[in-house]
């Protein structure tokens, strides 16, 4: 990989501030081995742990540790790499770091030592993303899927769509350089079956990436319908927690009230909101606002309604939501009906949902059913099986991949426009080299690095 990078020595605390048995030091750069030298006495051997004394510029000691080597290219950065293990005392660490800055190190700018690993090759950039969602994962399922991330799953099937969008480029744009050919290439229909497959991988590829970015980021779940339906009741079991004040005066919530919570490790985030309905309350109508404010950026809308008083609420205005915004329909407070619990799916249920959930948020009964129906609607097994850590700028770049890949079948077909659909086919490529660093801008890697810890 070509790039120009700053070849100046960074160095950065690789453990979290506070108290520990165990503090670690970093440096990365061409003048690791003179700093090693005037901090440990001499330069250990490479990938050999040393017992090291390391000394202030007057010999005094600092502290007593290990040190480890890594001689370049064979390092995580590619570059020389000197960790340094130390007491995990803060005061005693800022005196080590305060030590090798004044030898000529830099302290670290956020994430600078996996982008100088991506820079120098070592990782690509979906790998070196993964490295942060790896130190950030709040579940299991989060966890292995930035692992499998990290060891190159994406990787690769990034890598196979690249290589078979390269050879059908290369086979169409043969073909335009040679229009006196009594052959035509664009017409045979190897070429079409050969984009019809390209489409249905990129498809595929697409789907498996919005499950792992939603096992990543977490299903962004609104709970709306009209006051005293049960949405702060639901909230609350959900979460198994009394986050929310319940009682039965309609309009209690004023605000907007989240919780994140996990259903066999799929990470949701749960917002309750104020009961939609005309309010003559100042505050009442500024909760309502912000209710219909979360609605614009919901993955998932549960319309709850209260089966004991059907009137209410059970209607939904379309102008209440935004357009595509997937929606449930919760008939709660069975409890009082005498409904039985269920789940019927694929039914018009008069408000734009295709699924409808009985349940008594009181006694729990159909609450199992509605976690259920959250992991099929997230597309979450439980057990993460072959897929992987994903972000929002890939779902971008495999669309706009996607959406070029469709457009150059279109103009192939119509067989008028061959050159258009090569330079579709061009941005294509382009869009899905964002994805793993083949192409990409300053801009984007400042934005995607400056999210990781110091030290990473």
């Amino acid at each position: 990989m070509t790039a120009t990078i700053e070849r100046d020595t960074i160095a950065a605390l690789a453990t979290p501030p506070g108290v520990g048995g165990v503090g670690i030091l970093r440096l990365s750069g061409p003048d690791v081995p003179r700093i090693a030298e005037a901090l440990l006495g001499r330069l250990p051997e490479p990938r050999l742990a040393m017992f090291a004394t390391f000394r202030d510029h007057d010999g005094d000691i600092l502290d007593q540790g290990l040190a480890l080597y890594f001689h370049g290219p064979r390092s995580f950065t590619g570059e020389d790499v000197l960790e340094l293990h130390g007491h995990g005392g803060p005061v005693v660490l800022d005196l080590l770091l305060q030590r090798v800055l004044a030898l000529g190190a830099r302290l670290a700018r956020p994430g600078e030592f996996s982008e100088r690993a991506f820079l120098e090759g070592k990782l690509d950039l979906t790998q070196a993303e993964a490295i942060a969602d790896l130190i950030e994962s709040g579940t299991h399922a989060q966890a292995r899927l930035a692992s499998r991330t990290l060891r190159g799953d994406f990787s690769r099937r990034i890598d196979l769509l690249q290589e078979a969008l390269t050879r059908l480029r290369a086979f169409i744009e043969a073909a335009l350089d040679f229009p006196d050919e009594d052959i035509d290439f664009i017409a045979d229909s190897a070429v079409q079956n050969d984009l019809t497959r390209l489409i249905e991988d990129s498809r595929a590829l697409l789907a498996a990436a919005q499950r792992g970015e939603r096992v990543r980021d977490g299903l962004l779940l609104v709970i709306a319908g009209a006051p005293n339906a049960g949405k702060s009741s639901l909230l609350n079991a959900l979460s198994g927690e009394n986050t929310a004040i319940v009682t039965d005066i309609p309009g209690t919530t004023r605000d907007v009230l989240r919780a994140d919570i996990q259903i066999d490790g799929l990470p949701l985030r749960v917002v309750d909101t104020a009961g939609l309905r005309i309010a003559a309350d100042p505050i009442e109508r500024e909760g309502i606002r912000r209710a219909r404010e979360q609605l614009e950026h919901a993955d998932h809308v549960l319309w709850i309604v209260d089966d004991a008083a059907p009137g209410e609420g059970a209607s939904l205005d379309p102008g209440q939501l935004p357009d595509g915004v997937p929606i449930t329909l919760i008939r709660n407070k069975i409890d009082l009906t005498g409904l039985s619990a269920g789940i019927d799916t694929g039914i018009d249920t008069g408000i734009g949902a295709s699924v409808e959930i009985r349940c008594s948020v009181r006694d729990g009964r159909g609450l199992d059913l509605l976690r259920a129906h959250l992991k099929a609607v997230a597309g979450y097994s439980g057990t993460a099986g072959g897929e992987f850590s994903a972000r929002r700028r890939h779902l971008d770049a495999l669309r706009r991949m996607l959406a070029g890949l469709e457009h150059a079948q279109g103009l192939l077909m119509d067989g008028t426009t061959p050159e258009i659909a090569a330079e579709e086919l061009r941005l294509a490529q382009r869009a899905l080299g964002e994805i793993t660093g083949d192409f990409t801008s300053d801009d984007l890697l400042g934005r995607i690095f400056s999210d990781f810890c110091i030290g990473k």
